[in-house]
């Protein structure tokens, strides 16, 4: 057989449909090289037989069929199989129903074999679950592939699958894509469904996706999960005629860029982030677009606040839901979840809503940006991959925090070292991607450099409110201009 490793996965699925490979052997070779590289990076943490398509063949075919594909363990369910969400609480407990955008890869012909690792509840910007274990970087596996979609961008990385399934719901497409050397492209609010059981994943905040070696699969994929279901709450707009792969190969035009790397919340990006953010400014002029240092288009230490108070909400109701479902009690969930739903349940309804009305002030401020810059450049994330471990709390910070949650002073947690310590350390080094989040605007992460140490630094383009079309466009270009598909993890 070829060598599975040398083709994305549209280049597999053309393949099978040539007759050259059958779908067997393709996951076979899947198979096989898990097996050989999965003890060393942990990514995948669930091994599935492949459900078959349902139903007559889609509209678009099955443009992936006998491609080998992974599903995170986190919203992506698969009727009769846990979806952990990285929690031991839930370690066991089978979904009831098939999400939206798992039916429909597997009805694209996806070739579903293993889920994997998320930290719990997909609450952090690295993967190391207690109960799986800490997923580790293929390009070096003494540092983290990040998070949540960490398990799924490790095992892209390492060569398991070309493509693997994804979501993000403050960076977890783009930050896992970033630490891995991969393409990630958060979409638009709206753009793709969710559901049946949930609604809109975060409050809106979070959406679904994959990250790959290749912009024509992300984009391939795209056409695969975007339009609406009976149950959607919006109609999404920004569907181009003909499909998201099909115009690849149109030029973006001449783009205005914003280029910036400030932030109040780290407001000393490591010097390889201002590299990662130069190497794309410098390519992008040379393409000829328009690169401008620009200031923060928002304020971003107010973002960050409301951002972190609906997620701590939204961690209290996970938790609730967990132990409804499975009668858990509050030790199954670790410390850091713990705190966060604590933080959660202290925080009032005014709060919550206050900062969920924050984000149309976000909006108008990144819409005011967006007036006179069609994309805003900055780096992914402020750091190299941090090492594993970086994110455990200190002996006495830990100690303190599990004395104030035995004691249950929930409202006493909000005004301590501890936990600003656990907000420093956690959004210190990814302080970017939430912007695109709260504001619903379509983001991505591209792979452009790699630091003096071999690990690779994206840079992040967040472009107007449906405009993934350009950003597709745009980073096919970057991709012809600097291909990063001969840089590969773990070679042999």
């Amino acid at each position: 057989m070829l060598d599975y490793r040398d083709h994305d996965a549209l280049g597999l699925a053309a393949l099978v449909r040539a007759g050259d490979v059958t779908a067997e052997e393709l996951l076979e070779a899947a198979r096989s090289r898990a097996a050989e590289v999965n003890p060393r990076i942990n990514a995948i943490v669930r091994d599935v037989d492949p459900p078959a398509p349902s139903g007559p063949e889609p509209d678009g075919g099955r443009p992936f069929a006998g491609v080998p594909f992974l599903l995170k363990d986190l919203h992506q369910d698969l009727a009769g199989l846990p979806t952990s969400g990285g929690s031991a609480a839930l370690r066991d407990h089978p979904a009831a129903e098939t999400a939206t955008v798992v039916q429909r890869w597997v009805d694209a012909g996806l070739v579903v074999f293993g889920k994997t690792n998320s930290p719990e509840f997909g609450a952090k910007g690295i993967t190391e679950p207690h109960a799986f274990g800490a997923t580790r970087n293929p390009w070096d596996t003494d540092h983290t592939p990040g998070g949540s979609s960490g398990g799924s961008a490790a095992a892209v990385a390492a060569g398991i699958v070309p493509c693997a399934a994804a979501s993000d719901g403050g960076g977890s497409i783009r930050i896992p894509a970033s630490a891995c050397g991969l393409f990630g492209l958060k979409a638009s609010r709206g753009l793709l469904p969710s559901g049946p059981v949930r609604g809109e994943p975060l409050g809106g905040t979070g959406v679904d996706g994959v990250v790959s070696r290749s912009v024509r699969d992300t984009a391939a994929m795209l056409d695969v999960l975007a339009g609406p279901t009976d149950v959607s709450p919006y109609l999404p707009g920004g569907l181009p005629a003909g499909g998201f792969a099909a115009g690849l190969d149109r030029d973006p035009g001449r783009l205005r860029i914003g280029m910036t790397w400030q932030s109040s919340i780290n407001p000393d990006p490591h010097p390889e982030a201002r590299a990662a953010v130069r190497r794309a400014a410098d390519l992008l002029s040379d393409l000829g677009h328009d690169v401008v240092e620009v200031a923060t288009p928002v304020d971003d230490a107010r973002l960050a606040q409301d951002f972190l108070t609906t997620w701590f909400a939204h961690c209290a109701v996970a938790v609730e839901e967990a132990r409804r479902l499975t009668g858990a009690g509050e030790d199954a969930f670790e410390p850091d979840t713990r705190v966060m739903a604590a933080l959660g349940r202290a925080t009032s309804a005014t709060q919550f809503v206050r900062a969920a009305e924050g984000r149309h002030e976000h909006v108008r401020r990144l819409a005011a940006f967006h007036a006179e810059h069609d994309l805003l450049l900055t780096p992914t994330t402020a750091t190299p991959p941090p090492r594993i471990g970086a994110f455990d709390l200190p002996a006495p910070v830990a100690l303190a925090q599990r004395a104030l949650l035995t004691a249950r002073a929930g409202g006493v947690l909000r005004f301590t070292p501890v936990v600003h310590q656990m907000i420093d350390k956690n959004l210190g080094w990814v302080p970017y991607t939430q912007l695109a989040n709260l504001t619903g605007r379509p983001a991505m992460s591209v792979p452009l450099h790699w630091t003096a140490a071999g690990l690779p630094i994206g840079a992040q383009l967040v472009g107007r409110l449906g405009s993934d079309a350009l950003l597709l466009r745009l980073a096919a270009q970057l991709e012809r201009a600097l291909p990063w598909w001969d840089r590969r993890a773990m070679a042999d």
